[in-house]
């Protein structure tokens, strides 16, 4: 009997599959905001791919994304 591996659902909820690999969001962007400069926080915004070195990884905890 083949066994479905179980998929790892904190990860699921923190990346999304893309054409080019996984994005993700920006970390150090919750709290303590106010000793971050200005510019500092707008970099942070947006989504970022997942390193090729940790794509392995997300596949494993994802296997079904």
């Amino acid at each position: 009997m083949k066994v479905k591996m179980k998929t790892k659902r904190g990860a699921a909820k923190r990346f999304k599959k893309t054409a080019n690999g996984f994005k993700r969001k920006q970390a150090f962007k919750r709290h303590i905001l106010t000793k971050k400069s200005p510019k500092r926080i707008r970099q942070l915004r947006g989504t970022k791919l997942v390193h090729v070195a940790d794509v392995a990884a997300v596949r494993r905890m994802c296997p079904y994304i």
